[in-house]
């Protein structure tokens, strides 16, 4: 009989997961609400599999785990487990790639349309006091799809799903990913750039999509936002830390940037002290009207992603657990 462990309590019941994973598999649930630590050490004694949604997973918990074979992060991203710690300790670590894919990138571009259409403009000029004039507001943000670049960092499943939206609304797309083997581009028929240099340079649009590894961490900061054509729209669905978020704030501030949309923050939930750029957002100061929306990480959320959240990671589990697959299973040294 084979322990797995939801220790966040996400779900009423455990029957979708335990007809997943069959009569071998024993399923627990544990009452942690900020951290794996919080559970008692001889619950944890026993679990081989570990599945968590919202929980980081650092080396300190992992050593609560001594039986520990399988770690399934809930999500596409996975920055939050201790991978290197896990590798060392023989546990697999596997994410759930497959879900949430179209509202992330139905996200990403519902920001540049509201964005880029002047929704958020207008929105916030006619609740202002006074409200402004009913009318045309000429403002550089508002410009025509079709004689705009929509630039993809990062060509995954979310990247491709955001890449096809923006074609079919009549950007030209082009993309960066030197993790993509030839011919991705040819198979959506969008153009690849061949650096990340050139790809700000000739980006309207820049929508992030790429995973937060030590090596996309403030992979785009102030030299690379500057290369952006003036008046450039910033979109941010991914991760927090891959964009240097005083860095957007400058390039706000300057006028450089005409507008950014973040799904994602560095810190999450923010802490004081917040950066430059949320405490002017918070404070409606005249200079960001129209021009910044921030989300708190909500982009994957509907009810049919989390079935299939709650579907899939069941699915992975068993598949690794159970019958020794390597379904979602992420290489060690994919950083």
């Amino acid at each position: 009989m084979l322990t797995v462990l939801e220790p966040e309590s996400l779900y009423p019941d455990t029957l979708l997961e335990q007809r997943v994973m069959g009569d071998t598999v024993r399923i627990l649930t544990g009452n942690a609400k900020k951290s794996l630590m919080e559970l008692p050490d001889a619950l944890c004694a026993e679990v081989e599999g570990l599945m968590t949604l919202r929980m980081a997973v650092p080396a300190e918990a992992l050593a609560k785990f001594p039986k520990l074979k399988v770690v399934i992060r809930m999500g596409v991203g996975y920055d939050r487990v201790d991978r290197l710690e896990c590798a060392k300790r023989g546990i697999t670590v596997c994410n759930v790639p497959d879900y949430g894919t179209q509202e992330v990138a139905d996200t990403a571009i519902a920001l540049t349309v509201s964005l880029r259409r002047g929704l958020v403009l207008h929105h916030d000029a006619q609740r202002a006091d006074p409200p402004a004039h009913w009318g045309v507001m000429q403002n550089r943000i508002v410009r025509r799809f079709e004689v705009q670049t929509f630039g993809v960092l990062g060509l995954g499943r979310i990247g491709t799903a955001a890449a096809l939206r923006a074609k079919a609304l009549g950007f030209k797309v082009i993309f960066f990913d030197p993790a993509l083997p030839n011919g991705a581009d040819r198979a959506i028929g969008i153009e690849r750039v061949d650096t990340l240099e050139a790809l700000m340079a000739r980006s309207d649009v820049l929508s992030i999509h790429c995973p937060l590894t030590r090596n996309t961490r403030n992979l785009v900061g102030a030299k690379e936002l500057a290369l952006l054509p003036k008046d450039a729209v910033v979109i941010n669905t991914a991760r927090g830390p891959i964009l240097d978020i005083d860095a957007l704030e400058a390039g706000l501030r300057s006028g450089h940037i005409a507008a950014a949309g973040l799904d994602v923050v560095p810190v999450e939930p923010p802490v004081d002290p917040v950066p430059k750029l949320m405490q002017a957002y918070r404070a409606r100061e005249p200079w960001l009207m129209g021009r910044l929306v921030i989300m708190p990480h909500v982009a994957f959320h509907s009810p049919e992603a989390w079935d299939d959240i709650r579907l899939k990671s069941a699915e992975t589990m068993r598949d690794v657990l159970v019958r020794g697959l390597k379904t979602n299973v992420i290489p060690p040294e994919s950083d």
